[in-house]
């Protein structure tokens, strides 16, 4: 376990907060990913804590005799620059659409919309034993298929 916190240079997606806690805590980084993204759809506080994390930690190699303002200013301006990117690589999907991401969209907005139309139909019959089929239950049993089947094809290359 290291004795101070840092954000990692090598372990990150975004800014290196979960790779700098993942040593630090001498946990697996991708833990701490999953808590974030937990916190960010459960609480709605994940992203913000990500977010407050990545400009309050310096990164790795950063002098420690930094002070905290330019820690701060150091970290904003790594995010403002990593939004930039992001959004120059959003352009560039935009205008260069993958097709399999159009099927991939099309079919999910399919998926959904019948899901939508299936719930109102069955309320509006008023039939008891279909009350379950409510979005609130079926997207948690979507996203566990979903990943199955991610398993199941690694498996099969594997």
């Amino acid at each position: 376990m290291n004795n101070k916190l840092y954000r990692s240079r090598t372990d990150r997606v975004l800014g290196g907060v979960c790779g700098g806690l993942g040593r630090y805590l001498a946990v697996d980084p991708v833990i701490i990913r999953l808590f974030f993204i937990l916190l960010a759809f459960g609480q709605g506080v994940g992203a913000l804590i990500y977010l407050l994390m990545w400009i309050i930690i310096p990164v790795e190699g950063q002098a420690s005799a930094a002070s905290v303002q330019e820690s701060v200013r150091a970290g904003a301006q790594e995010m403002a620059a990593r939004a930039q990117d992001m959004g120059n690589d959003v352009r560039a999907a935009v205008q260069a659409p993958n097709p399999r991401a159009g099927l991939l969209i099309g079919a999910t907005l399919i998926i959904l919309g019948a899901v939508l139309l299936a719930q109102n139909v069955l309320e509006s019959l008023n039939i008891a034993w279909l009350r379950w089929f409510g979005f609130d239950t079926l997207w948690p049993l979507l996203l566990i298929i979903g990943g199955l089947v991610l398993l199941w094809r690694r498996a099969r290359e594997d």
